[in-house]
Parts: structure tokens; C-alpha cells; sequence
């Protein structure tokens, strides 16, 4: 049983996080830290220190969430433009990431597998599917290894990969099926770590076996199941969880996503909810469909241009201009 006390409490932790505890003004700072950096490296065209513009797309995509949460969380906004440009960073982590499995083979990512699943179903929601295609095919190509380690707990997770799969009519590791007992059975045959891969994924079992149900009661019934599950642990918020997370403790993303599916297949939805976590500020952003890309970040734009330049296997070199309407 849901505890909405705990629940409201939760989520007025979550929201307070970001107004008396990580403050926009200090990640302004880090921010503008990380400015002059990237601009001495790539103006002296230091290649030997390039590692440290990987590094600083951390602190890039840090300040996009927390001016997201500034417009959207705490004053109560519904545009997306902070939260594209989180993904779009995390994006260029991977790109770049993939230019140091040689010089560094040891090097720590840092980027993980859920957020780049997340980023993977944002521009799917977004309506890139250039970018959507290129992430996914770094995706499928690095599994398992060193630039996409997949020994990952959170089911929701692994929903979204499989419901993706399902709704483009893609594979991995063979199936869109179950694909988290097959990637944790791959893993197994080829001595990778995959303990923390579960075993079921809870709610979300019955709703990839329903997702495209026609009856608007019984989707109205997954949504439902769905919403109290995240919400259970959401209340948790601040401890190790699958929820308990400030980045995205309220932001009910993997609804959003089986909403939009749904949406583009012309299958019914409900279109009123009546729970605090569908109720938030970040579950009623709008996207529009295609989503404008966003004014590219100043210092991503400065990063790709570097690695462009010097790096001719940087894999957006062989599609073209990112993130700009054709």
C-alpha cells in the first residue's frame, strides 16, 4: 500500500533539493570553471589533454539538469529545452567516449546504461531519429564492453529498452523478447558481469505483454499499476533505489514514453490523471512532435568542432551536422 504522506514528503524533499541543497548559481560556477578549460584546450588545440573536455561534459550536462529543474520543477514551467540538452550531452559522451578506448582503455565513464537508455527513448519522444539511430547503434555495437557496461538493476530500464525494440521493430542480442534474461544470458556465456540484470521486471512484465492492448480500461489499469510502483520507491527519495534518485525520482518517464508509443500507434489512452506523480510539473511538460532542437550548448558546439577536427574515426564525422532541422 502506497503511504501518500511519505509520498508528499518525498516529493517536497525532491523539489527543495534544488533550492536550499544543489543551487542553479553554484553549477553556474562549475559551469563557467568548465568554460575557460575547454576553451584553453581547444584554442591551443591541446590534444594531448582533450581527455579533459570528456570530462567536463559531465559538468555540462549537471548544468542543464539543474536549470531543467530551475524552469520546470520549481517554477512550475512545461518547456523542454533544458532536459534536450541534457540528453543531447550525454550523447556526446558516448561519441566522444569512444575516441579513448585505445589512449585509455581503463578510462571510467561517465555515462551509464540507464542514462543512455534514457537518452536513446527522449529522442525517440523527440522525434530525432537521426540521433535516435546513431545512439542506438553505439548501443548494440559496445554491449557489454567497456563503453556500454549493461549489469544493470533498474527495471524500468529494461522496460523501456524492450518496449523501444518492440515499437521500431529492432533486436538485441537476437530478440526483442525478454531482452533482459537474454542480454544477462549472453553476459553469462561470455563471462561478463551480469548479477545485477534481474531476473523479472516486476509490473513491468505484464505490460510489455499488454502495451498495445486496444481495451482503454485495461491500459488505463497498467498506467495505474505502473504510477504506484515508481511511486512506492520514489518515496524513498535520496536513498539507493530504483526511484530514490533526485535526477529523475518524480519524473515518470517510462509511462511517458508507453503514452507516447501508444499515441503514435492510434491506440487509446487516458487523458487525466489523478496521482501526485503524473501530476507533477515534469509530467506535464509538453513535447511537440517532431521537438525543435534546442540552441546547440555553446561549449558541446566547441567540443564536437574539436573532435571533428582532429579525430577523423569520430563517429558523428560520418553522419553530418547533429541535432539541426534538415
Amino acid at each position: 500500500m502506497l503511504n501518500l504522506k511519505k509520498l508528499e514528503m518525498a516529493y517536497e524533499k525532491y523539489s527543495k533539493n534544488y533550492v536550499d541543497g544543489i543551487k542553479f548559481e553554484d553549477i553556474q560556477k562549475k559551469y563557467d570553471i568548465s568554460q575557460t578549460k575547454i576553451k584553453n584546450i581547444v584554442e591551443s588545440n591541446a590534444t594531448e589533454k582533450d581527455h579533459i573536455l570528456l570530462i567536463n561534459l559531465n559538468r555540462i550536462f549537471a548544468y542543464h539538469l539543474s536549470q531543467w529543474k530551475e524552469d520546470v520543477l520549481i517554477n512550475g514551467g512545461n518547456k523542454a529545452e533544458a532536459l534536450k540538452s541534457m540528453q543531447i550531452a550525454v550523447f556526446y559522451q558516448c561519441m566522444a567516449q569512444d575516441l579513448y578506448t585505445i589512449r585509455y582503455p581503463q578510462m571510467i565513464v561517465e555515462y551509464s546504461f540507464r542514462s543512455v537508455i534514457t537518452a536513446l527513448i527522449h529522442f525517440t519522444m523527440f522525434g530525432w531519429e537521426k540521433e535516435e539511430n546513431i545512439l542506438f547503434d553505439f548501443i548494440v555495437e559496445h554491449l557489454g564492453g567497456h563503453l556500454m557496461q549493461a549489469n544493470d538493476e533498474n527495471r524500468h530500464t529494461w522496460f523501456l529498452l524492450e518496449l523501444y525494440l518492440q515499437y521500431r521493430n529492432k533486436t538485441i542480442v537476437g530478440t526483442k523478447q525478454k531482452v533482459h534474461l537474454a542480454v544477462k544470458k549472453k553476459f553469462e556465456e561470455t563471462g561478463l558481469q551480469s548479477g545485477l540484470i534481474p531476473e523479472d521486471l516486476d509490473v513491468y512484465h505484464e505490460v510489455l505483454e499488454k502495451w498495445s492492448a486496444r481495451n482503454a480500461e485495461e491500459i488505463e489499469n497498467l498506467i495505474n499499476e505502473m504510477s504506484l510502483f515508481h511511486s512506492k520507491l520514489a518515496s524513498e527519495i535520496g536513498q539507493l533505489g530504483e526511484f530514490g534518485d533526485f535526477r529523475y525520482g518524480f519524473y515518470p518517464f517510462e509511462i511517458l514514453f508507453l503514452i507516447y508509443v501508444r499515441n503514435k500507434l492510434g491506440l487509446p489512452v487516458p487523458e487525466h490523471f489523478e496521482d501526485l506523480l503524473m501530476n507533477t510539473p515534469e509530467a506535464k511538460m509538453v513535447f511537440a512532435d517532431p521537438e525543435p532542437y534546442p540552441e546547440i550548448d555553446p561549449l558541446l558546439l566547441l567540443i564536437d568542432t574539436f573532435y571533428r577536427k582532429n579525430y577523423p574515426e569520430y563517429i558523428p564525422n560520418k553522419h553530418g551536422e547533429m541535432f539541426q532541422s534538415q
